[in-house]
């Protein structure tokens, strides 16, 4: 459904709706990722649409639905980390249920995705949990395309760094 050129301001509840069934477990996974708690996502998206159906008449249509979304969506998620959500362990940890020993590999590798700046977290969870394009994760996180993909490039670069510590 393209929703540029149409010639109106705002967004349909109907658009939401489609948007919202279309993407909603990614919403609720990166919102997971943010939060630490997949019960806690899903209130947060929730909280995210609630805010995006009260503001859909200040879509102005210069991006995407989708991108305008994520970022009321990661905003939510990390406006409730900030007022008392507990966020002192890792991505994973309460996602997965309980933190799984025994697989050394995905310890490693949340350890190190834990190390990253809040910035290299959000845009890794974006692009691979998310699946989104360099576009709408600038618009998601207010930064330029070249901004995400140097800070994709150094989240990388860092994760590379870390695992090979761990191997080592």
């Amino acid at each position: 459904m393209s929703l540029m050129g149409r010639g109106q301001e705002g967004a349909s509840l109907d658009e939401l709706r489609e948007v919202y069934e279309r993407r909603l477990a990614e919403f609720r996974r990166v919102a997971a990722a943010i939060v630490g708690d997949r019960e806690v996502a899903s209130d947060v998206v929730q909280d995210a649409f609630v805010r995006a159906v009260r503001r859909r008449d200040s879509f102005a249509r210069r991006g995407s639905l989708d991108a305008w979304l994520w970022r009321i969506v990661v905003n939510t998620a990390r406006d409730g980390r900030a007022t008392g959500n507990d966020s002192s362990y890792g991505p994973g940890e309460r996602i997965n249920g309980t933190d799984d020993s025994s697989d050394e590999h995905r310890a490693a590798v949340r350890a190190a995705v834990q190390e990253l700046p809040e910035r290299q977290r959000l845009v890794l969870f974006l692009r691979h949990y998310a699946d989104l394009d360099y576009g709408s994760i600038a618009v998601a996180l207010s930064i330029s395309d070249g901004t995400v993909a140097a800070t994709l490039h150094a989240a990388h670069s860092r994760l590379r760094e870390l695992l090979s510590e761990v191997r080592q």
